[in-house]
């Protein structure tokens, strides 16, 4: 299990008749398990109740204070049963934190040897008893792969690596900002979205129109020092190519006054205009600062795809590293379960191991191959692949999304742009859903597999509606 940077409230429940040394060995466990993983806890000591554990209501009253001191600093809760522990505790406690945030019910496992009453701990059954009464108080929880498994085994690290996943995703998305910048163009109207329904769901949306980002950028010139910066960084981070000069020098001042508006508004992520009035009105593409963007883990989308950047976010908070914004671009030959994923393009450069700042051939038929600069040229290798798409249903009222797991291939692809081959079980059953339920054109790939993590996130904690594509 990679390290994390993370704090859980830890719940250690405990039940008079069994043996009390089962709640200092879970906490032992415990406390080495999260020193290991870099995972910090927040739990009452020794002292505060019986040898820490909660029990009875008191008990409850005493987690669900030091809880909420620390608020926000929990990203989640891990329920510990080292024995059966007391059901009313266990939700009295998340009862009265009224924290809102993921649960994972972990129980031990007994021993067939120590079934005895000095050592017996029949966490089968009171895990079912605990999530009965989690069920009732109307607080969601997750449940680890085995109904019953002690933290040292190997399923159970996996358990709390996804459940870290999930905590990042509901935590991240509670109060995101994003930053839309400029219009939708007219022919993009698969990129519509509802403001208000993102809202309800604790995202809020800036809005700022690019005339005044490119009035600030006009205004700047070659000389000015934060200009040079900006240019500096754009060579170190790719090849430009045959890029004029002058194209880098527009390039860095749009960079500028970018991430000028992203650092005023406290912004997580941005979706800016591109397609055409960049073009025609400036002179350049904005593809290079999105990917350094992306690539800094602020996710940034083109064409104003202010859910297509916040599906950027949530694969992100899933992984802890970049997602690409791409287009269902392809089919790849007769092969039905791979296709071709293609922008032309502003991936991170995670994803492009050959990057280089280029031009956009199909774009530049229209206003002007010289007016594209900025555009990135590179192709992605065989690499997991995580795909998902969130979006707001407005004739429903609804968010929904749709993910899955798949693979990107090292198959031959002989185009320009920002391009990537995917192969993905039941493709064309996907492709069906897809278009079935009104999703956009575009879909954003992660280079891992946290499907899962998505799924736990968006549908238990947040009450989206979900299809995971299985295959």
């Amino acid at each position: 299990m990679k390290k994390q940077n993370l704090t859980l409230g830890v719940i250690i429940g405990n039940r008079d008749f069994f043996p009390d040394k089962l709640v200092s060995e879970a906490r032992a466990d415990i406390l080495k398990l999260f020193a290991e993983s870099g995972i910090s806890a927040v739990m009452l000591a020794e002292s505060d109740s019986k040898l820490g554990g909660v029990e009875t209501y008191q008990d409850a009253k005493k987690c669900a204070d030091l809880f909420k001191k620390h608020k926000d600093q929990i990203a989640g809760v891990l329920v510990v049963l080292p024995n059966f522990g007391d059901e009313r505790g266990v939700a009295d406690t998340l009862h009265l934190a009224d924290l809102k945030v993921p649960v994972l019910i972990q129980g031990y496992p007994d021993e067939l040897n120590k079934l005895n009453v000095a050592n017996r701990r029949d966490s089968w059954c009171g895990k079912i008893s605990v999530c009965n009464n989690l069920y009732q108080y109307g607080i969601k929880y997750s449940l680890t792969a085995k109904h019953v498994v002690h933290p040292g085994d190997a399923s159970f690290l996996a358990d709390l690596e996804q459940f870290i996943g999930v905590c990042r995703v509901v935590k991240g998305l509670k109060n995101v900002r994003i930053g839309a910048i400029g219009a939708r163009p007219t022919a993009f109207n698969t990129v519509r979205y509802s403001e208000k329904i993102l809202q309800k769901n604790g995202i809020s949306v800036v809005t700022c129109d690019l005339s005044e980002i490119l009035g600030k950028a006009n205004k700047l010139g070659p000389s000015d020092q934060r200009v040079k910066e900006h240019l500096e960084k754009i060579h170190n981070y790719a090849s430009t190519g045959k890029t004029p000069s002058e194209a880098l020098v527009q390039m860095a001042k749009l960079d500028v006054v970018l991430n000028d508006f992203m650092i005023e508004n406290q912004l997580d992520a941005n979706a800016i205009q591109c397609w055409t009035s960049l073009q025609q009105n400036y002179g350049c593409n904005v593809c290079t600062s999105s990917s350094m963007f992306s690539e800094g883990m602020i996710p940034s989308a083109c064409e104003v795809d202010v859910t297509g950047t916040l599906s950027m976010y949530a694969l992100q908070l899933a992984s802890g590293s970049p997602s690409a914004l791409v287009d269902w671009n392809n089919n790849y030959a007769d092969d039905d379960e791979k296709c071709v994923l293609f922008h032309c393009g502003n991936w991170a450069k995670s994803f492009l191991p050959d990057i280089e700042i280029s031009n956009a051939p199909i774009l530049g038929t229209t206003v002007g191959v010289e007016n594209t600069y900025g555009a990135l040229d590179g192709r992605t290798p065989a690499s997991p692949l995580t795909f998902g798409r969130i979006s707001t249903d407005d004739t429903r009222g609804i968010m929904k999304a749709y993910i899955g797991d798949g693979y990107l291939t090292n198959d031959e692809l002989n185009t320009f742009g920002n391009r990537a081959v995917a192969k993905i079980p039941d493709l064309q059953g996907l492709m069906k859903y897809v278009c079935k339920n009104g999703f956009e054109h575009h879909v954003v790939m992660n280079a891992s597999h946290t499907s899962a993590v998505l799924g736990e996130a968006f549908e238990n904690y947040l009450g989206w509606e979900v299809y995971h594509h299985q295959g």
